[in-house]
């Protein structure tokens, strides 16, 4: 059994988005539009959000790479009425079912975080865009709920590869786009369960904190404060 975690170092974000980008090619998020950013209805598996510590004038302002934190005990599904949002026990991944999303958006007011993205149209994809799409991850219409899967499909396919040569998987062979182009190295993924694993050691050090930890939602997604590098 594993459990599929994320380190996120602030000291070394900078915030370029690459991680932004990466993520809508990986997952063929489709692309927006001014009228559809003005209307708030553009759609992001990740986004930078703004954080302020402290108080006026002493406040410092940061940015930090804000995705779904698949919890460990996840609200979004406790409201699903249909099953189309799920827990996996075996990876500690939340996972979601477009077909059986019928777009009541309980998910979405549940999930403390609102990183559960609607599409409220059809997504208008420039046929140009339409070469690059990855046939690992279906394309979502509207209606429905979609978010950050922590690129679960790299993971089967490295389960096949990795079954097909008679052997376990080995760290490092399953890594999410966002983390593999990271360059500053700010994301660091893996088994959380796995004591010596970098995420692992990572995600015990005194800079890591976790959003809303208070309401015990218990996110597998950890954040270095920034400051002191030890």
């Amino acid at each position: 059994m594993s459990r599929w975690g994320m380190v996120i170092d602030l000291n070394r974000c900078t915030a370029c988005q690459g991680c932004v980008s990466a993520c809508h090619e990986e997952n063929n998020v489709p692309p927006s539009t001014p009228d559809l950013s003005a209307m708030g209805r553009s759609i992001r598996w990740i986004d930078m959000m703004p954080v302020q510590e402290g108080e006026y004038p002493h406040a410092t302002m940061s940015v930090l790479p804000m995705m779904c934190q698949h919890c460990e005990h996840p609200p979004c599904i406790k409201v699903c009425p249909v099953g189309a949002t799920f827990f996996s026990e075996e990876e500690g991944i939340v996972g979601q079912i477009y077909p059986r999303c019928i777009g009541c958006r309980y998910c979405t007011t549940a999930c403390p975080y609102t990183v559960r993205q609607f599409n409220w149209f059809e997504p208008a994809v420039p046929e140009t865009y339409l070469e690059g799409t990855n046939p690992d991850v279906s394309r979502r219409y509207k209606g429905v709920v979609e978010k950050c899967t922590l690129c679960h499909h790299r993971l089967q396919k490295a389960r096949d590869q990795a079954r097909a040569e008679g052997r376990d998987l080995l760290p490092g062979e399953y890594t999410p786009a966002c983390v593999e182009v990271c360059p500053t190295d700010a994301m660091v993924f893996g088994d959380l369960e796995d004591r010596e694993s970098e995420v692992s050691k990572k995600s015990r050090s005194k800079r890591a904190y976790r959003l809303l930890e208070d309401l015990g939602t218990e996110p597998k997604v950890f954040y270095l404060r920034e400051g002191n590098r030890q």
